[in-house]
């Protein structure tokens, strides 16, 4: 990865976790806004970074949820 992929990358993660603090969901937008004013570079990677961080989780708890109906069928509870 380049430096700025690197750095897009470590700034999604920080930012996904001050999501999950704050129970913001869009505040991914206002940093994506704030970047492309400074470095148009840097927030493409962002923006790619938390889009593919956004949808594994979102796909691994459609996974856990189908995941744990079926098991919970599977059982009889």
């Amino acid at each position: 990865m380049s430096v700025t992929e690197d750095l897009a990358d470590a700034l999604a993660r920080d930012v996904l976790s001050a999501m999950d603090e704050m129970g913001e969901e869009r505040f991914y937008m206002e940093i994506g806004k704030m970047l492309a004013s400074l470095s148009p570079s840097m927030e493409d990677g962002f923006m790619t970074a938390m889009r593919v961080r956004l949808a594994e989780r979102r796909a691994r708890e459609l996974l856990n949820r189908r995941l744990g109906a079926f098991r919970k069928a599977k059982t009889g509870e």
